[in-house]
């Protein structure tokens, strides 16, 4: 192999470490343990990831990589939905954003605080969704989309999630 030919399969090496390195706090794997980890707090057993729910999450969010709006899907799974823009968001604060809500929550009125949110919450921990597919990009804009949907969807009126 000469020099050059060296030079570039050098190169290729390491933009995939780029890459990976880029991607590590994005992984499939990063957005399930945040997940799981507040499931496993309510006693709710794990998702699992699912590559189709993930080609719909990526294909969701491509679609919204011009405006970066916080507009539902209205597709065929529960969808949570994060925007930030001034530092490159992860899998995991995105999901943290969402298990914060559990402050506002009151299992026992299965409700939420006055003029809180905790619907973002409850689905994370809904106990019948079973699979998981999020995907994350970075808008036109320079904000940081994210969206993760749950199979099958939760968040039904006068059930408690768990």
């Amino acid at each position: 192999m000469g020099s050059s030919n060296l030079s570039v399969a050098m190169m290729c090496v390491m933009g995939l470490a780029l890459v990976h390195i880029s991607l590590a706090q994005n992984s499939p794997q990063d957005f399930l343990n945040a997940h799981n980890a507040a499931r496993n707090q309510v006693g709710v057993g794990p998702l699992v990831w699912d590559n189709t729910v993930a080609a719909y999450a990526q294909d969701y969010a491509n679609k919204r990589k011009g405006d970066c709006s916080l507009t539902h899907s209205n597709g065929p799974y529960g969808e949570n939905l994060f925007w930030g823009s001034g530092a490159e968001f992860t899998a995991t604060q995105a999901v943290n954003s969402w298990v914060n809500e559990k402050q506002d929550y009151n299992y026992n009125t299965n409700t939420c605080a006055a003029g809180k949110q905790c619907g973002h919450y409850t689905q994370v921990v809904w106990r019948r969704s079973a699979r998981l597919g999020c995907a994350r990009v970075k808008c036109n804009n320079g904000a940081i989309f994210i969206t993760c949907n749950y199979d099958p969807r939760g968040n039904f009126v006068g059930q408690r999630p768990y």
